[in-house]
């Protein structure tokens, strides 16, 4: 389990990596500021009206969602949300620069490519996130964004756009205000939060949940 950025944390890991975002003049660690107001929508799966709604808040360089990606979401995959009993979304949550650097990048396929990409990154976590250097990683960031069949130029285009950026910290922050996670993983099933658990677990809410909607 990783803590979050505090308010105050997550500026100066902006200021050490991003602050070009809010300072045009700065040197950008991936390219220029966007030019165009940004916002963001919610990653969702499964039915728009299932009866349980499960909101996960994910660092992509967190071991410990990597293993929640690996090891317990193909299993409420298949017994929730393909069956139509539960509507789930992905909100990425920010501990460092490389956190928000994947996020453009897994943004940058839009919906129909996004969950297969948030697999790359996870399955290959322990590649990509410990390179050497900053260029390392980003490197290794454009790659997957490469191989999930993203555009040369479209992806150039993500990872410089400094508005998308602003607006996806902007909307982190708002997320921590609202559901109050401080760890990640982190679950909001129908407005309840919860911390990481095993399968067994999921399921024995899920159920609760799902029985009550009846």
């Amino acid at each position: 389990m990783k803590r979050i950025l505090s308010t105050v944390a997550l500026a100066a890991t902006i200021a050490a990596g991003g602050s070009w975002v809010l300072n045009p003049t700065a040197q950008p660690p991936l390219g220029a500021a966007g030019a165009q107001e940004a916002t963001v929508t919610d990653m969702t799966l499964g039915e728009a009206d299932a009866p349980v709604e499960i909101i996960e808040y994910g660092s992509f360089t967190c071991p410990h969602c990597a293993t929640f990606e690996q090891e317990v979401f193909p299993q409420i995959k298949e017994n929730y949300i393909d069956t139509g009993k539960v509507k789930f979304t992905f909100r990425e949550a920010y501990f460092n620069k490389y956190d928000m650097w994947a996020s453009l990048m897994a943004r940058c396929g839009g919906e129909m490519k996004y969950f297969g990409i948030v697999d790359m990154i996870y399955e290959t976590q322990n590649e990509w996130a410990r390179q050497s250097t900053e260029a390392g990683v980003a490197d290794a960031i454009r790659k997957m964004g490469l191989q999930a069949g993203i555009g040369k130029e479209q992806l150039d285009a993500c990872m410089q756009d400094g508005e998308q950026l602003k607006a996806l910290v902007d909307w982190y922050q708002q997320n921590v205000e609202e559901d109050g996670f401080n760890s990640t993983p982190s679950f909001m099933i129908d407005g309840e939060l919860h911390t990481n658990m095993p399968y067994d677990e999921f399921a024995e809410i899920l159920d609760e949940r799902i029985e009550a909607a009846q």
